[in-house]
């Protein structure tokens, strides 16, 4: 009898794990229903509305807007009160905004639902569910947690974008928006409201000469047992690592937003079929997944700062030879695949990064503040991107992103040293 309770005691899965799998089907679910499928959407709105492309993108981009400034306020709240109740409450908002999104009728209407489609991602989607196994997970298996959410969550656009295309197709537009409320709906209120809790103790963080220097740094006061934990805010913003995370950030997800939206376009300038094009921009997913892989693999013999460094640097390569070369079938694919493998380890280097620096117990305000610039450069660079390459050409939209990811590399490596 002992040893068959011991046995299930063994099988039992952690309870830390236990929300990394909640959230990993969460943001795989919220992603594909919240983001990804404005895409399928699009074409489908501008005929209904009677609307142009830029009309309608522009209620999507205010929906990114309205989650980069809600990104600080969500990141206090987070830190107070956990995030059971913000992400359930995230997943109602959500849901409720799907299902009015099949009554839309004019852009005010689109608008005003796409708006609060941003107020349910700042509340349910990454940012959040970061802070939930940060305070989850010790520092040596934070990274494998993180990679456990966003490896699943970054098939996302390969499950909902052909799932929302089979909707659209068969029903419409306005039952398909119904139909993504209801798979919406029925699997992340339950997850959130029921797997989602706070641990008992926040996750600790290692006490020693590394913390206290970080502590110093940010202005905190060394704390007893791991300076990290002191950290506030306002101590962060004091310090010189805050800012070099912040501005290698935000010039790195300016780099992949450009990326995401332009490449298609490029690749058929420099003479490749549109499927052909299509095709290996949608490589640009599946290298994500690939990447978070090898990067958090690294990680375990690397500094996370180092690796990502690293990572950032072979995309600038990648862009700076894609004019000369892309023209072939093969030096597009080897553009492409070696920029691909960096683009979804941001996603992991940044809340690893802030936590390895401040602390659990005030990350997600941190994060929160780090997160608003970030995601404005990525609602905003593709915008610049479209008016630079009518005035110059895609050539020196390429040069921008290289700069960008230069300069993401070198402040990490800045940061590394610090």
């Amino acid at each position: 009898m002992e040893g068959q309770v011991k046995v299930r005691q063994r099988a039992r899965i952690p309870a830390g794990w236990r929300v990394v799998v909640a959230l990993a089907v969460t943001q795989t679910v919220g992603w594909g229903v919240l983001y990804y499928a404005f895409a399928v959407f699009l074409n489908p709105l501008q005929r209904d509305l009677h609307a142009s492309a830029g009309q309608v993108t522009g209620a999507f981009t205010l929906a990114v807007l309205i989650t980069g400034v809600a990104a600080p306020v969500v990141g206090r709240l987070l830190d107070r009160y956990g995030g059971r109740g913000l992400m359930t409450a995230g997943s109602v908002v959500g849901t409720l905004a799907m299902l009015a999104w099949s009554r839309v009728e004019s852009l005010p209407a689109l608008y005003a639902v796409l708006a609060a489609v941003g107020v349910a991602s700042a509340l349910a989607l990454y940012e959040p569910a970061f802070a939930v196994v940060v305070a989850w997970f010790d520092p040596d298996r934070r990274a494998n947690a993180l990679l456990a959410v966003t490896l699943m969550a970054g098939f996302a656009s390969t499950i909902f974008m052909p799932l929302t295309a089979l909707f659209v197709e068969r029903y419409g537009w306005r039952t398909a928006s119904v139909l993504l409320a209801v798979i919406f709906g029925l699997t992340t209120i339950p997850l959130h409201a029921f797997f989602v809790r706070r641990p008992a103790r926040p996750a600790g963080e290692p006490a020693g000469e590394r913390a206290e220097e970080s502590a110093e740094e940010s202005g905190g006061d060394g704390g007893d047992g791991g300076g990290l934990d002191q950290v506030t805010l306002r101590q962060a913003l004091r310090g010189r690592a805050f800012w070099l995370l912040a501005v290698a950030f935000v010039a790195h997800s300016a780099a992949i937003a450009i990326m995401a939206v332009h490449l298609l376009a490029y690749l058929v300038e420099l003479g490749h079929p549109p499927t052909f094009a299509a095709a290996v921009t949608g490589l640009l997913g599946v290298l994500s997944v690939t990447g978070r892989l090898v990067a958090t693999g690294l990680q375990r013999r690397h500094r996370a700062a180092t690796v990502t460094a690293v990572v950032f640097a072979v995309q600038a390569v990648a862009v700076a030879v894609l004019p000369p070369v892309g023209a072939s079938t093969v030096g597009a694919i080897a553009c492409v695949i070696a920029f691909g493998i960096g683009f979804g380890v941001g996603t992991i280097a940044r809340p690893l990064l802030i936590a390895e620096r401040y602390g659990a117990p005030a990350y997600a305000t941190i994060a929160g503040a780090l997160a608003l610039p970030t995601i404005l450069a990525k609602a905003l660079g593709p915008l610049g991107a479209a008016v630079l390459s009518q005035a110059v050409g895609y050539p020196a939209v390429m040069l921008v992103v290289c700069a960008c990811s230069i300069v993401a590399s070198a402040l990490l490596v800045a940061y590394a040293r610090s």
